[in-house]
């Protein structure tokens, strides 16, 4: 049985089987990206919810795996040389499960560094505009009530966003053709979640990007997506 001592946060949220790796997250765009990788890879995992509403994710068990107390964190076990790992960053942690398994990224060099364009996309652009245009859209209207600047800034740099996906899908199933990547498990939850979770499709004009919606839905139509849309449940 695995050791996990060494990993403080095991003394918060216990392992009940250390063999395995260890999720602390919660279902928002960028946690579900880790679990919905993990339901696709096929790879046995015990998930940890972490609640934001009592601020878990700044506990000094949190902290002690991620210094930057933001979800998903992992604790792999079996790491490189059969040694536990810990790691932060949902986009970094996608890279590592793919290339631990040799799935869900190209095995051609050029075409899994094009694949890593596409994650970093993510990771510096769709992540944090779509964010920022759900926090002022809808949980700071009321401070930005009198200055439309926040909301029209961030909506349209998030409509730029859609149109470059938009492009991209042109005559592409996945962001990278047939081939179903981590660039599409990093990417799409943050489209759903503007639409589900901040209501934004209006105000972002999803009816614009047809392809875009199509290669959504198309993500959320997998079993392994929805499954993974819904970890760490609700104890």
């Amino acid at each position: 049985m695995a050791d996990l001592s060494s990993f403080p946060i095991t003394s918060r949220w216990p392992a009940k089987n250390p063999d395995i790796i260890q999720l602390y997250s919660l279902p928002t765009p960028n946690g579900v990206k880790v679990s919905i990788a993990l339901e696709e890879l096929g790879l046995t995992y015990e998930a940890h919810r972490i609640s934001f509403d009592t601020n878990e994710q700044k506990s000094p068990e949190f902290v002690s795996l991620n210094p930057n107390g933001r979800i998903p964190a992992i604790i792999d076990p079996n790491g490189p040389d059969g040694k536990p790992i810990g790691l932060f960053e949902s986009g970094a942690i996608l890279i590592y499960l793919a290339e631990k398994t040799g799935k869900l990224i190209p095995a051609d060099a050029a075409r899994r560094y094009e694949t890593l364009s596409w994650v970093m996309f993510q990771m510096g652009g769709v992540g944090p505009m779509f964010g920022q245009f759900g926090h002022f859209f809808k949980f700071a209207a009321d401070k930005v009530a009198n200055n439309p600047y926040p909301v029209q800034r961030y909506r349209d740099e998030a409509k730029r966003l859609l149109g470059v996906l938009e492009a991209r899908l042109e005559g592409r199933q996945w962001l990278m053709g047939e081939e179903y990547t981590i660039a599409d498990i990093a990417t799409y939850p943050w489209v759903e979640g503007a639409r589900k979770f901040y209501g934004g499709a209006e105000v972002l004009d999803y009816k614009s990007f047809p392809k875009v919606m199509a290669w959504v839905d198309r993500g959320l139509a997998r079993p392994a997506t929805q499954k993974g849309m819904e970890i760490p449940r609700k104890e």
